[in-house]
């Protein structure tokens, strides 16, 4: 019998389509009736954020690969343009499902609530008035109008502002019939408005901008009138790109990059349900678009604005029940967080159990004679963080304080600059991280004079240290005084900072050198132990799946007998279920009211179980361009714990999981039996 070819086409999945698969399971949330109505709205948001990140990125990067002839093929095969066409028929039944959920489910149901979203039609001559003085007072003096003609040309839209393209009767100014006309609204103004009580006659009314902007349009061209006002937005290249060989100083580099950003090539073009075929026409011809990269939608073109409703009325039951983060009884009970980690690993599962510790121990640090260094990576951090706080106050204190900062972490650049700049100022040490590899890497390690000796306490992450997201993404974050663990952390970070060779280490594995070829080792160890006889498991936990050795060694384990579980939150480009290739693997997808963003990684059965946690994804971005950190739970009450509360927890999910079959397509688990959510059971045992 020939032996399959793995190599075929025919076994991976498209990674752009994977993820506008994803985006759908996101937008069954909105849909689903076990959610809390303002959480529905929530997610539709996400979803719409979710297409939004996607077009800036993904398509953008594939028209470049069309624009300058690119024959690179990943492993389903598929060129630039044929996967183009593909997003585009995918993408557009997305947006129609994602406007239908609003205007057909989401729209009712919050107006039988008492929240409504007004239109002109249902204006009293009240709420006409409050909106005339609104549109006057708030609007009509920061909006610039443009008519088009020879001295006017086409203005260039802020990538995903809101504007409109007005059609004009009457003479200008100058006696001229101008025809068109554009209006761009500037992002300080508030998208949805909440009509004050006094002119409301529901719970909570609301008017979105769009829409008065478009009754009002008149108003902005005296002496002519409006005969049309159609919303349009368009969605531009959102990579930064930055020849790091060729600057001297990447964070310099990067501010002059970031204006760019607002301006680069069209990849989208969003217009609303009433704009004329003539007007989408010559807004296609304005970006450089085609047909294809058209976009009609049946109420506003940016959804996610929405998202600024739940946030305006006072109403706790459309939304889920809020809970306590648990802070464990071995911290609560010690004098410090080093008393509590010397001799003891501590695990923290966010966001069922508290951030709180992680910002607690910086704050001792900063201010314990006793320690002498911290060295911090920081990738998204966030405004007024609490983490950066800690930091600043270490180094003004005048500890040896280094940060590796990640500059370009997609879409938080800017803060990331604003970051670098207030810890130098304060006397911090300040790395931008390794030329060519994003530092990705969560760790933390401070170095505490204990006598003769220095002692390293570290923290090692799944996730970002970053508060807000610590309460709504699901990690691991483990510290340790182990000082195996700490000599390894010590050596990336001189790495990082000096450029020079880590050596061996220990305990960790890392990216871009050994953490590859350490997970190709591990499935190739479990392929010879069913090829022995010998029980043989994989199980692993991440965001997404693409890399093609991973995906190809995972599917010679599976022909030899090993069982493989996989649970991948987004991109998926493994085939599961495929007579003869792939037949014992499984994988599912589970989203709920938390987004599962931690990676779990585990190899054998009973003792010779092995667990690690990781930053990294089995992407090829993870494994070979970019600083990652993997590291095993070796404390076995420790390991037995992430094994239940990471990997078994959610293989028993049947009413948030998805299966991915051998099809490609997903499907909804349905509850056979008792219904059992893994976010549901976290939540009432580790949450207070």
């Amino acid at each position: 019998m020939a032996s399959t070819d793995l190599g075929s086409s025919n076994f991976y999945l498209n990674r752009e389509l994977s993820q506008l698969d994803f985006a759908r399971r996101v937008l069954a949330m909105a849909k689903s009736r076990d959610v809390p109505m303002f959480e529905r709205l929530r997610y539709l948001c996400i979803t719409s954020s979710i297409l939004d990140e996607f077009f800036e990125v993904r398509v953008a990067g594939l028209k470049q690969q069309a624009a300058y002839g690119s024959v690179q093929r990943e492993a389903d095969n598929l060129s630039a343009d044929e996967q183009l066409v593909k997003i585009a028929e995918s993408a557009k039944r997305l947006v129609a499902d994602l406007y239908g959920v609003l205007n057909d489910e989401l729209t009712p149901a919050l107006s039988a609530e008492g929240v409504r979203l007004l239109g002109p039609n249902d204006w009293t001559e009240a709420q006409v008035a409050w909106l005339k003085r609104f549109f006057s007072r708030e609007v009509a003096p920061i909006v610039s109008p443009m008519g088009l003609d020879p001295a006017h040309p086409f203005p260039e839209p802020v990538n995903k502002s809101l504007a409109f393209i007005v059609t004009l009767a009457g003479r200008d100014a100058f006696g001229r019939n101008s025809g068109r006309a554009i209006v761009q609204v500037p992002r300080s103004l508030p998208r949805v408005i909440r009509l004050p009580d006094d002119v409301s006659d529901g719970r909570c009314d609301m008017v979105l901008l769009a829409t008065v902007v478009r009754y009002f349009v008149s108003d902005l061209f005296l002496g002519m009138k409006a005969t049309g006002c159609h919303q349009f937005r368009v969605t531009r290249n959102s990579d930064l790109f930055v020849d790091e060989e060729a600057v001297d100083d990447l964070l310099i580099a990067l501010e002059g990059e970031l204006s760019s950003r607002r301006f680069g090539d069209a990849v989208r073009l969003e217009v609303s349900l009433d704009c004329p075929e003539e007007l989408a026409c010559f807004l296609i011809g304005q970006f450089g678009l085609t047909d294809r990269d058209l976009y009609v939608c049946q109420g506003p073109v940016n959804l996610g604005r929405l998202d600024a409703i739940p946030d305006l009325v006072e109403a706790p039951e459309l939304k889920y029940p809020s809970f306590r983060p648990r802070i464990p009884e071995l911290l609560r009970r010690s004098e410090t967080i080093f008393e509590a980690i010397a001799d003891n690993e501590v695990l923290l599962h966010h966001p069922y159990e508290s951030f709180a510790p992680f910002v607690e121990m910086l704050r001792q640090a900063s201010r314990d004679p006793l320690v002498v260094s911290i060295r911090q990576t920081l990738y998204r951090t966030g405004t007024g963080s609490a983490v950066v706080e800690a930091l600043l106050e270490a180094a003004t204190a005048g500890k040896d304080v280094m940060v590796v900062i990640e500059l370009r972490a997609r879409f938080d650049e800017a803060a990331n600059i604003e970051l670098a700049t207030a810890l130098q100022g304060a006397g911090a040490q300040v790395v931008y991280g390794v030329v060519g590899h994003k530092t990705h890497a969560k760790m933390c390690m401070i170095i505490r004079r204990e006598g003769r000796s220095l002692k390293r306490y570290v923290h090692l992450g799944t996730g970002n240290y970053h508060e807000r997201t610590s309460r709504s993404y699901t990690d691991f974050g483990l510290f340790s005084g182990d000082q195996e663990l700490g000599q390894d952390v010590q050596k990336i970070f001189q790495q990082i900072a000096s450029l020079g060779k880590a050596g061996k280490l220990k305990a960790l594995l890392q990216s871009p050198f050994t953490l590859h070829s350490g997970m190709l080792e591990k499935i190739e160890a479990e392929r010879q132990k069913a090829l022995q006889g010998q029980p043989a498991l994989i199980q692993a936990k991440m965001n997404a799946l693409t890399e093609p050795k991973t995906i190809r060694a995972l599917y010679e384990a599976s022909q030899a007998g090993v069982r493989v579980d996989l649970i991948v939150r987004g991109v998926c480009c493994l085939l599961p279920g495929v007579s003869g290739v792939s037949e014992n693997i499984r994988v599912r997808s589970v989203v709920g009211r938390f987004l599962e963003h931690m990676r779990v990684y585990c190899f054998g059965v009973g003792e010779d179980r092995k667990i690690f946690l990781s930053s990294a994804d089995w992407m090829d971005r993870n494994f070979f361009r970019r600083v990652e950190a993997c590291f095993p739970i070796r404390d076995p009450v420790l390991a037995e714990r992430v094994y239940r509360e990471g990997l078994a927890n959610y293989l028993d999910d049947n009413t948030q999981a998805w299966e991915l079959l051998s099809d490609g397509r997903y499907q909804k688990i349905k509850s056979r039996g008792k219904p059992y959510s893994a976010q549901t059971t976290l939540l009432e045992s580790l949450s207070e």
